[in-house]
């Protein structure tokens, strides 16, 4: 491997461990975007968490990395990311817990905004577990079948199919199995369970079409760097 293609492999790997801490901090602000008309189900505005688009950015990262680098890279990725995941939240509560100075943000303030809901952090993590190891599966199941063509299958398919999973084991467990098993967190109507599914789907289903470009750029620039030094594929 050269030292530029090192670069470019480590600089994927942090986007997306980056890009997945940070969302699960923004995740504890509700965004409530408004829409030009009602849609079905969702009616005139979608809730979403503050942290969707650093969230979706993790998938951009994982398929880029899947692509690039093979699949069992790409699987101990999102291992390790699942495993910063609770490295951030020990850190966030020893912090929480420890005694504070009335010099600095007020201590009660500073857990209602870092310390997330059980219930939120169960969905959250049970959610990234299932989407993104369904990510890479479905990636390389769709990139035997095309080879190297059809990059773009590649990147909609699997992160489409990952995000559904994703919104629908998130907001399943957080606001309906986790209140109704562990009495923790506020169960929702069924009504508004789908609305919350669907604006969430939506919105990100919108980002992994915005992004395919972006994945063909990342791809394209890596292996244009490679030929140019003769260098050969990671294993």
């Amino acid at each position: 491997m050269t030292r530029s293609e090192g670069v470019a492999r480590l600089a994927l790997a942090a986007t997306f461990v980056t890009a997945l801490v940070v969302a699960q901090v923004l995740a504890v602000k509700i965004l409530a975007l408004s829409l030009p008309v009602d849609l079905p189900v969702v009616g005139g505005e979608i809730i979403v968490p503050a942290g969707v688009l650093a969230y979706a950015l993790t998938f951009l990262a994982t398929d880029c990395y899947a692509e690039l680098y093979g699949k069992r890279p790409a699987q101990a990725l999102v291992n390790v990311g699942f495993a910063m995941i609770l490295v951030m939240l020990g850190l966030v509560w020893l912090a929480i817990l420890a005694p504070g100075s009335p010099v600095g943000v007020d201590p009660d303030l500073f857990a209602r905004v870092l310390a997330p809901s059980t219930n939120i952090v169960l969905g959250g993590l049970l959610a990234y577990l299932v989407s993104q190891n369904w990510d890479v599966l479905v990636f390389h199941r769709i990139r035997e079948r095309t080879g190297t063509e059809l990059l773009w299958a590649r990147n909609v398919g699997s992160t489409a199919s990952s995000q559904a999973l994703d919104t629908v084991v998130f907001v399943s467990v957080a606001f309906s199995l986790a209140p109704a098993l562990f009495g923790i967190g506020v169960a929702l109507p069924a009504g508004e369970l789908l609305a919350l599914i669907v604006g969430q789907y939506l919105i990100k289903l919108l980002i992994a079409l915005a992004d395919t470009p972006v994945v063909y750029a990342v791809v394209g620039l890596v292996r244009s760097r490679r030929d140019e030094r003769g260098a050969t594929p990671a294993d």
